[in-house]
C-alpha cells in the first residue's frame, strides 16, 4: 500500500513540475520569431534580384553583400571602430551632463527657468545646421563630431531625468521632511532611486540618437581619410557605385544600433528587474 501511495505522489509531482517548453517556450519564441522574419525578408530580397535580374550596381543580392563584407573588412572595420568610439564617448558625456544638469535644475526653479529654454533650442535646431559652425570653432573634425553627437543625445537624458526627479511620490517627500532629512539626503536616498526608470528610458533613447547623430554629423562635416567612420564609407561606396560595400556598411551600422539597444536594455533590466513594475513578470 505504501509503495502505491509513493508512486502516486511521484506521478503528481511529475505532473506538477513544468516541462521544458512551458519554462522556456516564451524565450525560444522571442528569439525564433525575429530570426524567421529576417530570414523571410532575405529570401524575398534574393527572389526579387533573381526574378527581375536586377544589376548588382542597383540592388545586389545577399550573397554579394556578404562577399563584400568579408572582402572589405579591412576597410570597414576601422571605420566601424571610429563610429563606435564617437557614439559611446558622446553618450557618456551626455549621461554626465544630462544627469548633472537635471539635478541642478530640479534643486532650484529659477535655474530651471533660466536653463531649460536653452536646452530646448539646442534640441530643436537641426544638427545639420549647427555642424558647420561647430566645425569652424573646434580644433579637429573628431571633436566636432563628438559635440554634434553629444548635443543630440543630451536632451532626452536631461528631459527624462528631470521628469523622474519631479515624479517622486509627495507622501514620501513629506515623510522625509517629517524626519528632518536634508535636501541632499532626500536627493540621494529618495529622488535618485525613484527616477531610475525614467533615467533608463532616457539612456535607451540617447544611445540610439548618439549613433544617428554621429553618422549625420559625419555626413555634414564631410570628413574623409583613414580616420573616418562608416558615414564616409557609405558616401565613398555611393560615389564609386560599389553598392555591395554600401549595403555591407549599412548592415554594420544596423548591427551596431541593435547592439547599443540591447546593451542599454540589459542595463535597464539589471537595475529594475527586482523591483520595478515595468520589469517584473506578472504571476497571473
Amino acid at each position: 500500500m505504501s509503495d502505491k501511495v509513493s508512486a502516486m505522489q511521484h506521478d503528481d509531482a511529475a505532473y506538477a513540475k513544468p516541462g521544458f517548453w512551458s519554462r522556456h517556450g516564451e524565450t525560444i519564441m522571442k528569439i525564433a520569431i525575429p530570426i524567421a522574419v529576417l530570414a523571410f525578408l532575405v529570401f524575398v530580397w534574393q527572389a526579387i534580384v533573381v526574378i527581375y535580374q536586377t544589376p548588382h550596381y542597383i540592388l545586389p543580392g545577399p550573397a554579394l553583400v556578404v562577399e563584400a563584407f568579408f572582402e572589405d573588412w579591412g576597410t570597414l572595420a576601422p571605420a566601424l571602430w571610429v563610429t563606435t568610439k564617437i557614439t559611446f564617448i558622446s553618450l557618456g558625456l551626455a549621461l554626465v551632463g544630462g544627469v548633472g544638469l537635471a539635478v541642478i535644475m530640479v534643486q532650484s526653479r529659477w535655474i530651471e527657468t533660466a536653463l531649460y529654454p536653452i536646452t530646448v533650442i539646442l534640441q530643436v535646431t537641426p544638427i545639420v545646421a549647427i555642424a558647420p559652425l561647430i566645425l569652424i570653432y573646434t580644433p579637429t573634425t573628431q571633436v566636432a563630431l563628438l559635440i554634434c553627437a553629444f548635443l543630440v543625445a543630451f536632451f532626452p537624458i536631461l528631459s527624462n531625468m528631470a521628469q523622474g526627479l519631479k515624479s517622486v511620490d509627495h507622501n514620501l517627500l513629506n515623510l522625509f521632511e517629517l524626519y528632518g532629512a536634508s535636501r541632499w539626503q532626500t536627493l540621494i536616498h529618495l529622488k535618485l532611486p525613484a527616477s531610475l526608470p525614467y533615467f533608463m528610458t532616457g539612456l535607451r533613447i540617447g544611445g540610439g540618437l548618439a549613433l544617428i547623430a554621429a553618422v549625420v554629423a559625419e555626413f555634414a562635416a564631410g570628413s574623409a581619410g583613414a580616420g573616418s567612420g562608416l558615414a564616409f564609407r557609405l558616401l565613398e561606396s555611393q560615389y564609386r557605385l560599389n553598392i555591395p560595400r554600401l549595403f555591407a556598411a549599412l548592415f554594420m551600422l544596423a548591427c551596431l544600433g541593435v547592439a547599443i539597444f540591447a546593451l542599454t536594455s540589459f542595463i535597464a533590466w539589471l537595475f529594475l528587474h527586482r523591483w520595478h513594475e515595468s520589469s517584473l513578470k506578472r504571476e497571473n
